[in-house]
C-alpha cells in the first residue's frame, strides 16, 4: 500500500479526514513546481521561501476549514494562492518601499513621483479588471488552459495531465481562446473608438 501513488484529490480527503501525513505528500509532490514559480517571479530565495510557506499556511487553513471546492485540481488551485500572495508581495513593496539605507539600498532609489506611480497602479489596475472580464467571455475549458498557461506557468504537457485532456486538446484550447481573446478585444475595441 505504502508504494501506491495516490491521486491529489485522495490525498486532499485524507488530510482533511485527519491525516497529517497526506499533506506532507502533497507538498513533496509539488513542492518544486510551486517554489519554482514563486522563485521565477520573486527571484530572491528567502522571499520565496515566506511566500512558499504563507501559500500551504493558506492551503492549511481553507482545508482545515473545509471550504476547500476544487474539484481535485489541487495543484492549479495552489498555485492560484502562491500568484495572489506574490501579486500582494508587489502591492505592499510599491506602497512601502521601506528599507534601511544600506550600500545597495539607498534611500534615493525610492525618491521618484509618486503621482506616476499612483496613476500607472490604476491602469494596470484597470487594465488587470478588463483582461479578467474579457477571459470570462471565453468558454470555460479555453478560459482553463489560458489561466493555467499564462498565470499559473504550466506547461500543456502539465495541463493536459491537469484537465484530463491530450496535450493536443490543451493546445487546441489554447489556440481557440487566444483567437477568440483576439475577436471580443476587436469586438470591443470597435465599441471604444465610437
Amino acid at each position: 500500500m505504502a508504494n501506491l501513488v495516490l491521486p491529489d484529490a485522495v490525498l486532499v480527503k485524507n488530510y482533511i479526514s485527519g491525516d497529517e501525513s497526506a499533506l506532507s505528500s502533497l507538498i513533496n509532490r509539488h513542492q518544486s513546481k510551486i517554489y519554482g514559480f514563486i522563485y521565477s517571479k520573486i527571484n530572491d530565495r528567502d522571499l520565496s521561501d515566506d511566500i512558499f510557506q504563507d501559500t500551504f499556511i493558506k492551503v492549511i487553513k481553507t482545508l482545515k476549514s473545509q471550504s476547500y471546492n476544487e474539484e481535485g485540481k489541487f495543484l492549479p488551485w495552489v498555485m492560484r494562492i502562491a500568484h495572489n500572495l506574490v501579486v500582494d508581495h508587489f502591492r505592499k513593496a510599491k506602497k512601502m518601499p521601506y528599507q534601511r539605507e544600506t550600500e545597495e539600498y539607498s534611500i534615493f532609489n525610492y525618491m521618484t513621483d509618486n503621482s506616476l506611480n499612483i496613476e500607472g497602479q490604476i491602469i494596470s489596475e484597470q487594465v488587470e479588471t478588463d483582461l479578467a472580464k474579457l477571459l470570462d467571455e471565453l468558454p470555460a475549458d479555453q478560459k482553463e488552459v489560458l489561466v493555467m498557461r499564462m498565470y499559473q506557468d504550466l506547461s500543456f504537457k502539465e495541463i493536459a495531465d491537469l484537465t484530463g485532456v491530450s496535450i493536443n486538446t490543451a493546445l487546441g484550447r489554447m489556440r481557440y481562446a487566444l483567437l477568440n481573446l483576439r475577436k471580443i478585444i476587436e469586438k470591443n475595441q470597435i465599441i471604444l473608438t465610437n
